[in-house]
């Protein structure tokens, strides 16, 4: 070994200089602060045993597919019933928060194989999870965007701060031991509930909700991995990174928040500048009708081309051009094309307009839960019949709901009354109908020229399908048989166009379905 560069007072041995002009005390400064983080600070941490716990917990194994599948269950489920509880509790089953710690650990340290592990992990994860939550929104007959939803399909700034104060907060917690902060961690990122919607908007064929969604779980992703990543460096875990691998990486980071904050900039502008047109058109209404007067019911739709802007008021007195006037003020104010539609109400002051809105809040709410009513109604019946909700048909006026059913494997006339009753008992106010397919009619058989139970059962199941069908019936069988036959269906006024007296069997009564061709030249 080299003398000179083993002895520190060897001449031979450059010496650091001394600081000095005027950015001395900043220097020293940053040099006590240094050598008091790595003496009193990273001295302690064991990096061996926050390695094997990270990479113990960041790998695809048979025990993470089944709690994504679950966790991813439990979440959409929690959606669709716009529950916060249920949607918390799959958050905290949710196991991809191991795997993305690990990716960032790997990240620092410039471990590929365990990068690659981890980055498998969160792959299959996430198809897992869209998948199954997919598969659960395809079976379901909810399948509306509830406010849990919608909540998750815009993300903004807000959310990367939240997520890279909540991956300070967790990698601070792995690398010091204190396991139990992940539990508000993983609340805080919400993983899970962005992946279940993901999965929402890919079974309904929602691109917008897919979309925003999607974005939002890749933001939480790539922050919590990058600022774990930074944290491991930050505590000084040991790397196999060049310093010019490490400068790229880093790099990489900058780039990659910078890249995610501008978008979720604009969107977060976008919601302010919504907020602010809001409050606005309710300020500038309320104003313009005076302090007796009361806005209820303000709704604006940013979609629409021009912003439509909707409200109700109560006021003593009806102001004629209040549209107009209220549409040209925002329009200038904001510089866009603003619609203002205004629906006015003449009430007293006092507890007359009071009880005036009361009341028009209680009729939105009942047209509300109606409407609530008939979507649920609609797709309920277009799950059982195996067709597209826009196949039901609705009327509303007489309460009548009706659908033709599709052909399921196995499914006989009792089936689908079977259905119809069942959907009836949900719907006790309507009228539902639903008309089977074409297809095979029972056989009635006679014993000793009379119908047992079983026969009258499959002769009011053959009654009961042709009231729901266009077409008619022929009936064959011997002339005895179906004078027998023909008795019962004429006491439910019922009668059929063609009769035969071709008895394919002794004491049986076969039924058909009539083509229209055969309809048009067929005498009673």
């Amino acid at each position: 070994m080299n003398n000179a560069q083993a002895d520190p007072a060897s001449p031979e041995q450059p010496k650091p200089k001394p600081a000095s002009g005027a950015f001395a005390p900043v220097t020293g400064s940053i040099r006590l602060f240094r050598r008091w983080w790595r003496v009193a600070v990273r001295a302690d941490v064991d990096q061996q045993a926050v390695i094997a716990k990270v990479r113990e917990d960041s790998g695809f194994t048979p025990h993470f597919a089944f709690m994504t599948c679950m966790s991813a269950g439990i979440a959409i489920l929690g959606l669709l019933l716009s529950s916060p509880a249920v949607v918390i509790g799959a958050m905290l089953l949710s196991p991809l928060m191991g795997p993305i710690m690990g990716a960032g650990f790997a990240l620092a340290i410039g471990d590929s194989v365990w990068l690659r592990e981890s980055t498998k992990a969160i792959l299959y994860g996430t198809i897992i999870s869209v998948l199954f939550a997919g598969l659960v929104v395809t079976l379901s007959p909810l399948q509306t965007v509830t406010a849990e939803i919608a909540a998750r399909t815009r993300p903004n700034l807000f959310d990367l701060a939240i997520a890279l104060f909540s991956a300070l907060a967790g990698a601070y917690a792995m690398i010091r031991g204190r396991m139990g902060t992940i539990v508000g961690v993983a609340i805080a990122t919400a993983l899970m509930p962005p992946l279940a919607v993901v999965g929402f908007g890919l079974a309904t064929f929602n691109w917008s909700v897919f979309g925003g969604s999607l974005l939002l779980f890749f933001t939480n992703l790539m922050t919590i991995a990058l600022t774990a990543s930074a944290m491991a460096r930050l505590y000084g875990f040991r790397s196999y990174l060049s310093e010019r691998q490490s400068q790229i990486q880093i790099g990489f980071m900058v780039v990659m928040f910078v890249g995610l904050a501008i978008p979720l900039g604009y969107s977060l502008q976008q919601i302010a500048w919504e907020a602010n047109v809001s409050r606005s058109a309710n300020g500038y209404i309320k104003d313009q009708f005076g302090n007796k007067a009361r806005v209820a019911q303000l709704a604006i739709d940013f979609r629409s081309d021009p912003i439509l802007v909707t409200a109700s008021v109560f006021t003593p007195k009806i102001l004629l051009g209040a549209d107009v006037q209220s549409s040209n003020v925002l329009s200038r104010t904001f510089d866009r094309p603003i619609t203002v539609k205004i629906e006015q109400y003449r009430v007293e002051t006092g507890a007359d307009a009071a009880n005036a809105e009361l009341a028009a809040s209680q009729a939105q709410a009942q047209q509300q839960a109606a409407e609530i009513q008939i979507s649920r109604l609609r797709e309920n019946l277009a799950l059982i019949a195996g067709v597209s909700p826009d196949d039901v048909v609705i009327d509303t006026a007489k309460r009548r709901a009706m659908v033709t059913a599709k052909p399921l494997p196995g499914a006989s006339l009792d089936t689908y009354h079977a259905l119809e009753r069942r959907i009836s008992a949900l719907a006790s106010q309507w009228t539902v109908q639903v008309a089977p397919p074409i297809m095979a009619l029972p056989d009635i058989r006679l014993t000793q020229g009379a119908l047992d139970a079983q026969a009258l059962h499959q002769l009011d199941l053959i009654i009961w399908a042709s009231q729901r069908s266009p077409l008619s019936l022929a009936m064959n069988g011997s002339d005895a048989d179906r004078l027998v036959v023909a008795k019962l269906l004429a006491a439910k006024n019922m009668t059929v166009i063609r009769k035969t007296d071709i008895a394919e069997s002794p004491d049986t009564v076969r039924f058909r379905w009539l083509s229209p061709q055969e309809m048009a030249t067929s005498v009673p």
